[in-house]
């Protein structure tokens, strides 16, 4: 079974996604640590981002594996420093090439084969399983998304204000909006979840629901 969760930014997807796929025994996908490690790797490279050609070479050449909570690039654990604001501004150089999120959604039906899934991005339930059994469009809304965020730079020691991350986030809202390929959209038959209000055992707990009805 493959269960998608697509949303935007902020809105919980990643982490009800890792709790619903604990949850369920399942296997469970991190695209967007996809597209992060292949901007890291592009930081490290010192590649020129005018020049996208240069970063999908090198996005074919690295070796990526998502390993539960872990993201290995080349076999070092960068799952700290891919969430990294440089990173974070860097991603969608690698999000906005074609050639890399066909070699990536490529990558992730490989990872989920025939497997059990949850798998977690933008354009999961639109592009890469269009298929899936359960799609879910998980939001949150704009004020509530900015305050996940600010905690998490600051649990990271970063500084910023809550007025930098919400000009940040829309930015981001209207690139991954309106990219050609692969753009931020709920699937025609999605079920969308708003987790304003809620704890993430109760969205996972709405999420669960949902699959296990007959």
């Amino acid at each position: 079974m493959i269960i998608t969760i697509d949303g935007p930014a902020g809105s919980g997807k990643s982490t009800v996604a890792r709790a619903l796929a604990r949850r369920l025994a399942f296997r469970f996908i991190d695209t967007g640590a996809m597209y992060r490690t292949v901007a890291l790797a592009g930081i490290r490279r010192a590649v020129d981002w005018q020049q996208p050609d240069q970063l999908a070479e090198l996005a074919a050449k690295i070796e990526i594996r998502v390993d539960g909570p872990r993201t290995l690039l080349d076999g070092e654990d960068v799952s700290e420093k891919i969430r990294g604001s440089e990173v974070t501004a860097a991603t969608r150089h690698a999000a906005d090439n074609p050639l890399i999120r066909e070699h990536l959604v490529r990558l992730q039906r490989e990872v989920a084969g025939d497997d059990n899934v949850v798998t977690e991005g933008r354009d999961q339930g639109t592009v890469a399983f269009p298929h899936a059994q359960y799609k879910f469009f998980v939001t949150a809304s704009p004020e509530e998304r900015a305050r996940r965020r600010l905690g998490d730079l600051q649990s990271r020691g970063e500084s910023a204000t809550l007025e930098e991350v919400m000009a940040a986030q829309q930015r981001r809202d209207q690139e991954d909006s309106s990219r050609k390929i692969g753009p931020l959209a709920a699937a025609a038959d999605a079920i969308e979840v708003c987790t304003d209000g809620m704890t993430v055992e109760e969205a996972v707990d709405r999420l669960e629901e949902i699959v296990a009805l007959p």
